[in-house]
Protein backbone atom coordinates (compact mmCIF):
# COMPACT_ATOMS: atom_id res chain seq x y z
CA UNK A 1 0.00 0.00 0.00
CA UNK A 2 1.44 3.06 -0.74
CA UNK A 3 0.71 6.33 2.13
CA UNK A 4 2.30 8.94 -0.63
CA UNK A 5 -0.80 10.21 -2.06
CA UNK A 6 -2.46 10.75 1.91
CA UNK A 7 1.09 12.14 3.21
CA UNK A 8 0.74 14.78 0.35
CA UNK A 9 -2.91 15.69 1.62
CA UNK A 10 -2.40 15.92 4.84
CA UNK A 11 1.17 18.66 4.02
CA UNK A 12 -1.37 20.90 1.62
CA UNK A 13 -4.37 20.76 4.11
CA UNK A 14 -2.08 22.25 6.60
CA UNK A 15 -0.36 25.05 4.84
CA UNK A 16 -4.24 25.80 3.49
CA UNK A 17 -5.78 25.78 6.60
CA UNK A 18 -2.75 27.41 8.25
CA UNK A 19 -2.71 30.66 5.47
CA UNK A 20 -6.62 31.10 6.33
CA UNK A 21 -6.46 31.60 9.84
CA UNK A 22 -2.90 33.93 9.23
CA UNK A 23 -5.73 35.50 6.87
CA UNK A 24 -8.46 35.48 9.83
CA UNK A 25 -6.00 36.91 12.63
CA UNK A 26 -3.39 39.05 10.79
CA UNK A 27 -0.23 37.52 12.61
CA UNK A 28 1.62 34.54 11.23
CA UNK A 29 1.61 31.00 12.76
CA UNK A 30 5.29 30.01 13.94
CA UNK A 31 6.62 27.10 11.96
CA UNK A 32 8.90 24.94 13.51
CA UNK A 33 9.97 21.19 11.45
CA UNK A 34 11.10 18.64 13.61
CA UNK A 35 12.53 15.16 13.12
CA UNK A 36 12.03 12.27 15.78
CA UNK A 37 14.65 10.32 16.68
CA UNK A 38 13.30 7.11 16.32
CA UNK A 39 11.68 7.50 13.23
CA UNK A 40 9.61 10.58 11.27
CA UNK A 41 9.13 14.05 11.02
CA UNK A 42 6.52 16.74 11.29
CA UNK A 43 6.00 20.57 11.46
CA UNK A 44 4.24 22.05 14.14
CA UNK A 45 2.61 25.49 13.36
CA UNK A 46 1.66 27.73 16.29
CA UNK A 47 0.59 31.12 17.13
CA UNK A 48 0.47 32.62 20.22
CA UNK A 49 -1.31 36.01 21.56
CA UNK A 50 -2.42 36.84 18.27
CA UNK A 51 -4.96 39.12 17.62
CA UNK A 52 -7.61 36.29 17.85
CA UNK A 53 -5.96 33.80 18.69
CA UNK A 54 -5.10 33.44 21.98
CA UNK A 55 -3.48 30.17 20.95
CA UNK A 56 -3.49 28.10 18.48
CA UNK A 57 -1.64 24.80 17.01
CA UNK A 58 -2.20 23.15 13.23
CA UNK A 59 0.13 20.27 13.08
CA UNK A 60 1.52 17.92 10.72
CA UNK A 61 3.44 14.85 11.79
CA UNK A 62 4.28 11.60 9.63
CA UNK A 63 5.87 9.20 12.28
CA UNK A 64 6.96 5.40 12.49
CA UNK A 65 8.32 2.91 15.06
CA UNK A 66 9.39 -0.18 15.53
CA UNK A 67 6.77 -1.69 18.08
CA UNK A 68 3.07 0.39 18.79
CA UNK A 69 2.15 1.64 22.15
CA UNK A 70 -0.14 0.14 24.56
CA UNK A 71 -2.74 2.98 23.61
CA UNK A 72 -2.69 1.54 19.82
CA UNK A 73 -2.96 -2.09 21.30
CA UNK A 74 -5.94 -2.18 23.85
CA UNK A 75 -8.34 -2.35 21.30
CA UNK A 76 -6.19 -3.69 18.94
CA UNK A 77 -3.87 -6.85 20.91
CA UNK A 78 -3.44 -8.98 17.95
CA UNK A 79 -1.24 -6.33 16.48
CA UNK A 80 0.67 -6.03 20.14
CA UNK A 81 4.44 -6.05 18.69
CA UNK A 82 3.67 -4.97 14.82
CA UNK A 83 6.07 -1.39 13.32
CA UNK A 84 3.55 1.14 12.70
CA UNK A 85 3.56 4.03 10.91
CA UNK A 86 0.85 7.09 11.24
CA UNK A 87 0.62 10.71 9.47
CA UNK A 88 -2.05 13.24 9.92
CA UNK A 89 -2.91 16.78 10.98
CA UNK A 90 -4.07 17.65 14.17
CA UNK A 91 -5.37 21.30 14.89
CA UNK A 92 -6.80 23.29 17.98
CA UNK A 93 -7.56 26.83 18.80
CA UNK A 94 -7.73 28.38 21.36
CA UNK A 95 -9.48 32.40 20.28
CA UNK A 96 -8.95 34.86 23.10
CA UNK A 97 -12.76 35.91 23.06
CA UNK A 98 -14.69 34.23 25.78
CA UNK A 99 -17.76 33.83 23.33
CA UNK A 100 -15.70 32.61 20.17
CA UNK A 101 -15.34 28.95 20.70
CA UNK A 102 -12.17 26.13 21.03
CA UNK A 103 -12.66 24.09 18.45
CA UNK A 104 -10.62 20.40 17.72
CA UNK A 105 -10.15 18.94 14.26
CA UNK A 106 -8.22 15.67 13.87
CA UNK A 107 -7.22 13.23 10.79
CA UNK A 108 -4.86 10.31 10.36
CA UNK A 109 -4.27 7.07 8.82
CA UNK A 110 -2.53 4.86 10.73
CA UNK A 111 -0.38 1.43 9.72
CA UNK A 112 0.51 -1.72 11.48
CA UNK A 113 3.19 -3.14 9.71
CA UNK A 114 3.74 -7.00 9.28
CA UNK A 115 5.62 -8.56 11.96
CA UNK A 116 7.92 -10.34 9.62
CA UNK A 117 9.06 -10.15 5.76
CA UNK A 118 6.36 -11.89 3.60
CA UNK A 119 4.11 -12.45 6.21
CA UNK A 120 0.26 -12.44 4.40
CA UNK A 121 -2.68 -12.24 6.14
CA UNK A 122 -5.14 -14.47 6.58
CA UNK A 123 -8.03 -14.65 4.29
CA UNK A 124 -10.63 -11.98 5.46
CA UNK A 125 -8.50 -10.64 7.82
CA UNK A 126 -9.20 -6.95 8.44
CA UNK A 127 -6.95 -4.88 6.84
CA UNK A 128 -3.76 -3.37 9.33
CA UNK A 129 -4.60 -0.06 8.05
CA UNK A 130 -7.46 2.41 9.71
CA UNK A 131 -8.38 5.79 9.18
CA UNK A 132 -9.84 7.98 11.97
CA UNK A 133 -10.49 11.80 12.74
CA UNK A 134 -13.77 14.31 13.04
CA UNK A 135 -13.90 17.75 14.78
CA UNK A 136 -15.68 19.14 18.04
CA UNK A 137 -16.85 22.34 19.06
CA UNK A 138 -16.25 23.72 22.64
CA UNK A 139 -17.82 26.75 23.71
CA UNK A 140 -17.84 28.54 26.70
CA UNK A 141 -21.16 30.67 25.82
CA UNK A 142 -23.38 28.90 23.89
CA UNK A 143 -25.61 30.16 20.57
CA UNK A 144 -27.83 27.76 19.03
CA UNK A 145 -27.20 28.87 15.62
CA UNK A 146 -23.51 28.14 15.91
CA UNK A 147 -24.35 25.18 17.22
CA UNK A 148 -26.38 24.19 14.24
CA UNK A 149 -24.33 25.63 11.94
CA UNK A 150 -21.32 23.14 13.15
CA UNK A 151 -23.04 20.21 12.95
CA UNK A 152 -25.14 20.84 9.94
CA UNK A 153 -21.70 21.48 8.43
CA UNK A 154 -20.59 18.07 9.71
CA UNK A 155 -23.62 16.15 8.25
CA UNK A 156 -22.82 17.76 4.98
CA UNK A 157 -19.15 16.64 4.97
CA UNK A 158 -20.69 12.86 5.09
CA UNK A 159 -23.51 12.85 3.09
CA UNK A 160 -21.99 11.52 -0.42
CA UNK A 161 -20.41 8.48 1.22
CA UNK A 162 -24.18 7.26 2.73
CA UNK A 163 -26.83 8.64 5.55
CA UNK A 164 -25.47 6.02 8.42
CA UNK A 165 -22.53 7.80 8.68
CA UNK A 166 -23.52 11.34 10.39
CA UNK A 167 -25.10 9.64 13.19
CA UNK A 168 -22.75 6.97 13.92
CA UNK A 169 -20.14 9.72 13.72
CA UNK A 170 -22.02 11.99 15.98
CA UNK A 171 -22.71 9.11 19.11
CA UNK A 172 -18.94 7.70 18.50
CA UNK A 173 -18.20 11.74 19.03
CA UNK A 174 -20.63 12.94 22.05
CA UNK A 175 -19.40 9.41 24.02
CA UNK A 176 -15.67 10.05 23.81
CA UNK A 177 -15.52 13.60 24.37
CA UNK A 178 -17.22 13.01 27.65
CA UNK A 179 -15.41 13.91 31.10
CA UNK A 180 -16.28 10.65 32.93
CA UNK A 181 -15.10 11.92 36.53
CA UNK A 182 -17.61 15.26 35.91
CA UNK A 183 -20.20 13.16 33.66
CA UNK A 184 -20.49 16.05 31.66
CA UNK A 185 -19.28 16.31 27.92
CA UNK A 186 -16.15 18.13 26.99
CA UNK A 187 -18.70 20.35 24.68
CA UNK A 188 -21.08 20.41 22.08
CA UNK A 189 -19.50 17.26 20.25
CA UNK A 190 -19.65 17.16 16.23
CA UNK A 191 -18.50 13.73 14.35
CA UNK A 192 -15.51 11.52 15.55
CA UNK A 193 -15.06 7.93 14.09
CA UNK A 194 -11.41 6.02 14.44
CA UNK A 195 -10.98 2.47 13.07
CA UNK A 196 -12.40 2.98 9.66
CA UNK A 197 -11.29 0.59 7.09
CA UNK A 198 -14.58 -0.82 5.73
CA UNK A 199 -15.38 0.21 1.84
CA UNK A 200 -11.49 -0.01 1.23
CA UNK A 201 -8.78 2.49 1.30
CA UNK A 202 -10.35 4.56 -1.62
CA UNK A 203 -13.22 5.38 0.47
CA UNK A 204 -12.01 5.66 3.40
CA UNK A 205 -9.20 8.23 2.37
CA UNK A 206 -12.39 10.60 0.50
CA UNK A 207 -14.45 10.36 3.35
CA UNK A 208 -11.68 11.47 5.41
CA UNK A 209 -10.65 13.82 2.79
CA UNK A 210 -14.17 15.20 2.85
CA UNK A 211 -14.24 15.93 6.62
CA UNK A 212 -11.14 17.73 7.03
CA UNK A 213 -12.37 19.59 3.74
CA UNK A 214 -15.31 20.91 5.63
CA UNK A 215 -13.41 21.94 8.87
CA UNK A 216 -12.91 25.77 7.87
CA UNK A 217 -16.82 25.94 6.62
CA UNK A 218 -17.78 24.57 9.54
CA UNK A 219 -15.57 26.52 12.31
CA UNK A 220 -14.71 30.46 10.49
CA UNK A 221 -18.47 31.52 9.94
CA UNK A 222 -18.89 30.92 13.97
CA UNK A 223 -15.31 32.56 14.58
CA UNK A 224 -15.92 35.72 12.28
CA UNK A 225 -19.61 36.06 14.27
CA UNK A 226 -18.17 36.08 17.75
CA UNK A 227 -14.53 37.12 18.20
CA UNK A 228 -15.43 40.65 18.23
CA UNK A 229 -18.04 39.97 20.55
CA UNK A 230 -17.67 42.71 23.77
CA UNK A 231 -16.94 41.03 26.93
CA UNK A 232 -15.27 41.52 30.12
CA UNK A 233 -13.23 40.08 33.21
CA UNK A 234 -16.23 38.03 34.34
CA UNK A 235 -16.37 36.09 31.12
CA UNK A 236 -12.84 35.74 30.72
CA UNK A 237 -12.81 34.09 34.16
CA UNK A 238 -15.51 31.76 33.15
CA UNK A 239 -13.82 30.86 30.19
CA UNK A 240 -10.61 29.67 32.14
CA UNK A 241 -12.81 27.74 34.59
CA UNK A 242 -13.92 25.64 31.76
CA UNK A 243 -10.51 25.68 29.84
CA UNK A 244 -9.68 23.65 32.63
CA UNK A 245 -12.15 20.77 31.70
CA UNK A 246 -9.96 21.23 28.23
CA UNK A 247 -6.80 20.25 30.13
CA UNK A 248 -8.48 17.20 31.99
CA UNK A 249 -9.60 15.58 29.09
CA UNK A 250 -6.33 15.88 26.89
CA UNK A 251 -4.45 14.95 30.04
CA UNK A 252 -6.53 11.75 30.97
CA UNK A 253 -8.81 10.36 28.00
CA UNK A 254 -7.16 11.35 24.95
CA UNK A 255 -6.13 8.81 22.74
CA UNK A 256 -3.60 10.99 20.76
CA UNK A 257 -2.08 12.68 23.64
CA UNK A 258 -1.77 9.36 24.99
CA UNK A 259 -0.15 7.37 21.64
CA UNK A 260 2.12 11.13 21.22
CA UNK A 261 3.37 10.76 24.96
CA UNK A 262 3.93 6.47 24.82
CA UNK A 263 5.70 6.65 21.41
CA UNK A 264 8.18 9.04 22.61
CA UNK A 265 6.63 11.73 20.30
CA UNK A 266 7.73 15.76 20.46
CA UNK A 267 6.15 16.92 23.99
CA UNK A 268 6.00 20.51 22.35
CA UNK A 269 3.67 19.48 19.56
CA UNK A 270 1.75 16.94 21.13
CA UNK A 271 0.75 19.38 24.48
CA UNK A 272 0.54 22.37 21.91
CA UNK A 273 -3.32 21.49 22.69
CA UNK A 274 -3.49 23.17 26.08
CA UNK A 275 -4.64 26.79 26.46
CA UNK A 276 -2.58 29.07 27.69
CA UNK A 277 -4.56 30.47 30.53
CA UNK A 278 -6.57 27.99 32.84
CA UNK A 279 -8.44 28.50 36.28
CA UNK A 280 -9.81 25.43 38.31
CA UNK A 281 -11.96 26.25 41.54
CA UNK A 282 -13.25 23.89 44.46
CA UNK A 283 -16.60 22.97 43.54
CA UNK A 284 -17.78 25.91 41.80
CA UNK A 285 -21.70 26.13 40.48
CA UNK A 286 -22.70 29.37 38.38
CA UNK A 287 -25.76 31.27 39.50
CA UNK A 288 -28.89 29.56 38.58
CA UNK A 289 -30.17 31.32 35.27
CA UNK A 290 -26.79 32.82 34.63
CA UNK A 291 -25.26 32.90 31.04
CA UNK A 292 -22.81 30.53 32.72
CA UNK A 293 -25.20 27.90 34.08
CA UNK A 294 -27.14 28.16 30.65
CA UNK A 295 -24.15 26.42 29.18
CA UNK A 296 -24.77 23.63 31.27
CA UNK A 297 -28.26 23.19 31.32
CA UNK A 298 -28.84 24.23 27.41
CA UNK A 299 -25.82 23.25 25.48
CA UNK A 300 -23.66 20.17 27.90
CA UNK A 301 -26.21 18.09 27.50
CA UNK A 302 -26.82 15.42 25.00
CA UNK A 303 -29.16 16.83 22.06
CA UNK A 304 -29.63 16.27 18.17
CA UNK A 305 -29.47 19.80 16.95
CA UNK A 306 -30.51 18.88 13.89
CA UNK A 307 -33.69 17.42 15.19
Amino acid sequence: MDTSEARDYFVDLQQRIVARLEAIDGRAFRRDAWERPAGGEGVSCVIEQGNVFERGGVNFSHVNGDSLPPSATATRPQLAGRGFEVMGVSLVLHPRNPYAPTVHMNVRLFVALPLAAGEVAAPHAQPNWWFGGGMDLTPYYGFEDDAIHFHRTCRTALEAFGTEYHPRFKRSCDAYFFLRHRNEPRGIGGIFYDDLNEGGFEHCFALTRSVADHFLPAYEPILERRKDHAYGERERDFQAYRRGRYVEFNLVYDRGTLFGLQSNGRAEAILMSLPPLVKWRYDWRPEPGSPEARLYTDFLVAKDWLA
